[in-house]
């Protein structure tokens, strides 16, 4: 890198064992592509919780030539961040698949996914009429009660998996979904056979 990397905290006591997980972990992301410019690393813990603890939240924000990409990793439905190495552990896997989606698409080999965008609520206000997704590609989508189809808002609640269509043009608020639509969750059947 151009930029020798950068790490904060925020309300989180800074660790010689944590400096160096991030030091690794950005090294392993320089695997990928070496032509990365300078990476910032911002860990938080602004959530108190009595019954949960901390949950910790990792952004990481890696420029590239004539791009940057961030990851902004704060599942609050993921009570294992609550240990900080697990928390980094995942933003840096989320910003590694895009990175490498970034290279794909730099380097003209975009890779085309069968079936719709997939993720999971997160938020739901039934009297106020929206909630927020978060999508299998990390993005924190909000949806209104009317992009819901094949069933009803009210039937929704966290952690319910779904479908996705997300609008093309963002607005102010972020990624928007025109489409969504309650999908069951996948189980893992130990008698089933591949096919």
């Amino acid at each position: 890198m151009e930029t020798p990397l950068e790490l904060a905290f925020r309300n989180v006591e800074s660790s010689d064992e944590i400096k160096a997980l991030v030091a690794q972990k950005v090294r392993h992301l320089e695997t990928f592509y070496d032509g990365i410019t300078s990476c910032h690393v911002f860990i938080s813990a602004p959530h108190k919780s009595q019954q949960k603890g901390d949950l910790y939240e990792v952004t990481i924000e890696v420029r590239v030539p004539g791009d940057e990409l961030v990851v902004r990793h704060n599942q609050k439905d993921a009570p294992e961040h609550e240990h900080m190495p697990v928390a980094i552990r995942d933003a840096f896997a989320a910003m590694t698949r895009k990175v490498k989606r970034w290279k794909d698409k730099v380097g003209g080999d975009v890779k085309v996914h069968d079936g719709p965008l997939q993720g999971r609520v997160v938020e739901i206000y039934h009297d106020a009429g929206y909630g927020q997704i978060i999508a299998t590609d990390h993005r924190l989508v909000y949806f209104h009660e009317n992009s819901v189809v094949d069933g009803s808002f009210r039937d929704l609640q966290p952690r319910d998996t779904v479908e996705l269509v997300v609008q093309s043009d963002e607005s102010e608020i972020g990624p928007q979904a025109s489409t969504v639509r309650k999908i069951s969750a996948l189980r893992y059947d130990p008698k089933a056979r591949p096919a």
